[in-house]
């Protein structure tokens, strides 16, 4: 522990109610014992947050919130800052205990990892582009090549970038269409917002723009000088306004090309994929309106591809003279569409392409020369249709030989050719990348990711069965065990889901939870409603006022795994995250005696105070997702899951809670004020720790083997427990 967060613990002391005597051990554990163990029953006092009685008031109640003050905009109010150093600080002592297991399990995960990796290149106009890294490198080097031969080109090594910084993202790369400059956006603090720098290829000479506050997306007119890029509200953080900006002018003279004013509304720019024209993308919950701009009339306005409305949402990517359009325009599931150029402005003039399905879910497309690709979901899973533009009688789909498994498109940046690239991945498999001949059926593999350490797929078997929720609906889960599993119930599982947004859980290849099936555990991916696995249908089974589906499903795949003899029930854990978080502390107040242990990372658990207040970021753009509380319907319907708000005198699980200071996601006061709560009404001994990054924001650690080992502390944490 270093001077300045010994004082902030002190003081704290003060704060809190702690004894300094309490305060002094446990400043003493965490300086001395970092790596040896250390007694649990000689831990410190927790923090104890001091109660102030504040009003929440809304339209349709007021509540009161005592642990309203530890909100800090400016997170830089001494007090607050020393509650949560205090937390690090009691989360320290705890795991000293288990610091060898941490050790071992991070050495354990990173030595997976193929050090000095690089993705497969892709082609665009004279170069080849790839990611590599380099051993020992937290951050990649991203570089290309001439397709006709010469040596590397280094076009952003992000280690040099972040070496000054605690954390650096650089974001959406982007060359102009002369390939002789790039774009970028910089984030040093984590909460995505992003400052544009733009590097000369042919001089070496990077320089910040002076545009700061924007999202990532940028796009390039085609002369090469004239950039489009979004600013975000100071205050909500939202995409609001579409700048024009002219390479190294002042940023003063940045051109307002068009403001959001529906707050409802996300935004978005980039590019078509043929470089033709810039797309500027407006997303709600419901609803999409595009925009689009001649490339090569960067000063002309933008054309309104078709008007927003209410229920209907679209995409569109240019292509041979037309628009491929992706709706869900009197389409669940979704449909794709065809307009001409000169016809764009109206949904009337598009034309059927690929009709809906109830069956299957259009996730994506690529369209090409000759072939029309299609990514989508049937049965809850993805697979990819290929179509030829002569007949589409004659489609195929490419074959998979595992259940469960993912497939999804690669970066398909030409459109000239026959041969699509795509990933192959499933909870054992390792993301492989196939060039797939649509003409042929034939398949090369490209890449697979090498995973070190003595992997072998063969140890380890995956499977997919089927749990009845507590109204008859069929959930499908996804589970990966060693090939020596005895279904004899002894087993412990860990459980994860998210369940929010549409945004489905696939079961893709994670070298890192192997590191739990090792050990014995059985990981399960429950594919709950709120996500899309099963259709749009899936989703709106779980959002708004039927969010509460979400929770029982997950409770219910639980009770079904333990029935069935996958797990014992004193050994179920449990993990999401943000929404996936909102569902862990919602399942710890409804199921608490169902789990030995929970992790619940930057979670989204002060559903109506947030809801509530349209200053906190992103908040207006959920109400299609929640609910708007200002309405009694919603208010009394989402205060009745609101995690925060029904923490109750019970026994509760062992918890392990995460979150970034500088998150823009889900703020940092809300899981330390349901942590509080916590301490203050939970009637069991179970272990209660609450880890902050300082430096970070909604992803967490930057760098890759900061983010590894953060997961190792996650596991040490359960493998704590289980063995305890």
């Amino acid at each position: 522990m270093d001077i300045k967060r010994s004082t902030l613990t002190l003081t704290i002391a003060l704060i809190l109610g702690l004894s300094v005597s309490a305060c002094s051990e446990q400043t003493a554990q965490s300086t001395n014992n970092t790596s040896q163990a250390a007694d649990k029953s000689e831990l410190p006092v927790p923090p104890d947050a001091l109660e102030k009685e504040f009003i929440v008031e809304s339209p349709v109640a007021d509540r009161v919130d005592t642990y309203y003050w530890l909100r800090d905009d400016e997170r830089k109010d001494p007090q607050v800052l020393a509650y949560l150093e205090a937390e690090n600080d009691y989360y320290d002592a705890y795991r000293a205990d288990y610091q060898a297991l941490t050790e071992t399990l991070t050495d354990e995960i990173i030595g997976r990892i193929k050090q000095d990796d690089a993705s497969v290149p892709y082609t665009k106009g004279d170069y080849q582009y790839y990611t590599r890294y380099e051993e020992g490198s937290e951050y990649p080097i991203h570089a290309r090549k001439p397709v006709a031969g010469g040596e590397e080109q280094v076009l952003l090594d992000v280690n040099e970038l972040a070496a000054e910084h605690d954390y650096f993202n650089a974001a959406n790369l982007s060359i102009s269409p002369n390939q002789n400059l790039l774009a970028y956006m910089v984030d040093t603090t984590g909460r995505r917002q992003y400052e544009l720098w733009v590097k000369d290829l042919t001089t070496g000479e990077m320089k910040a723009q002076g545009l700061t506050g924007l999202s990532s997306s940028i796009a390039w007119a085609a002369d090469n000088n004239t950039l489009f890029v979004i600013e975000n509200d100071p205050q909500t953080l939202l995409s609001k306004r579409v700048l024009k900006h002219q390479l190294d002018a002042p940023a003063d003279q940045a051109t307002l090309v068009y403001e959001e004013n529906d707050e409802s509304f996300y935004m978005w720019l980039s590019n078509s994929k043929d470089d033709a024209f810039i797309k500027v993308q407006m997303s709600s919950t419901v609803a999409d309106e595009l925009r689009i701009l001649d490339a090569t009339t960067p000063d002309a306005e933008l054309q309104v591809f078709a008007p927003r409305e209410r229920g209907v949402q679209y995409s569109a990517e240019h292509f041979d003279g037309r628009w491929i359009v992706r709706t869900d325009w009197n389409a669940p599931n979704f449909k794709l569409m065809q307009v001409a150029d000169d016809a764009i402005g109206s949904r009337d003039n598009w034309q059927p392409l690929v009709e809906t399905s109830d069956e299957v879910f259009i996730e994506s497309f690529e369209a090409f020369d000759n072939y029309l690709a299609i990514n989508e979901r049937s049965d809850g899973l993805r697979r990819i249709r290929v179509l030829p533009w002569q007949d589409f009688s004659q489609q195929r789909y490419i074959e998979s030989d595992e259940v469960p498994y993912v497939t999804y498109f690669e970066r398909n940046v030409e459109q000239d050719t026959d041969v699509l690239r795509y990933s192959y991945s499933s909870l054992k498999t390792p993301t492989t990348v196939f060039a797939y001949n649509m003409k042929t059926g034939e398949r090369e593999v490209l890449k697979q990711t090498e995973v070190l350490g003595g992997f072998d797929p063969s140890d380890y078997r995956t499977k997919r069965v089927w749990a009845t929720a507590d109204d008859g609906t069929q959930i499908p889960v996804s589970l990966l065990m060693r090939s020596d599993f005895e279904h004899d119930g002894t087993t412990p599982l860990y459980q994860y889901a998210y369940g929010s947004y549409g945004s489905s859980s696939d079961p893709y290849f994670r070298s890192t939870v192997l590191s739990l099936v090792d050990r014995g555990f059985v990981y399960a991916i429950a594919h709950i409603r709120g996500g899309q696995e099963m259709g749009r249908d899936w989703y709106e089974q779980g959002k708004l006022l039927n969010k509460k589906n979400s929770f029982t499903d997950f409770i219910d795949v639980t009770e079904h795994l333990v029935k069935e003899g996958y797990a014992h029930p004193d050994k179920v854990f449990a993990m999401g995250g943000s929404a996936g978080g909102l569902l862990m502390g919602a399942v710890a107040n409804m199921a608490p005696d169902l789990y030995r242990g929970m992790v619940a990372h930057v979670p989204f658990v002060d559903v109506v105070t947030t809801m509530l207040d349209e200053s906190i970021p992103l908040t207006t753009n959920e109400f299609d997702e929640w609910g708007n509380p200002k309405e009694k319907a919603f208010y009394d319907y989402m205060l009745s899951y609101s995690p925060y708000d029904n923490v109750a005198a019970q026994d509760y699980p062992a918890l392990m809670v995460t979150t970034g200071l500088h998150d823009s996601q889900v703020q940092y006061f809300e899981p330390a004020k349901w942590v509080a709560k916590l301490r203050d009404l939970k009637t069991d001994d179970n272990p209660l720790v609450f880890s902050i990054n300082m430096e970070a924001g909604h992803g967490g650690s930057s760098g890759r083997f900061s983010r590894l080992e953060e997961i190792a502390e996650e596991y040490a944490f359960i493998l704590d427990l289980l063995n305890n």
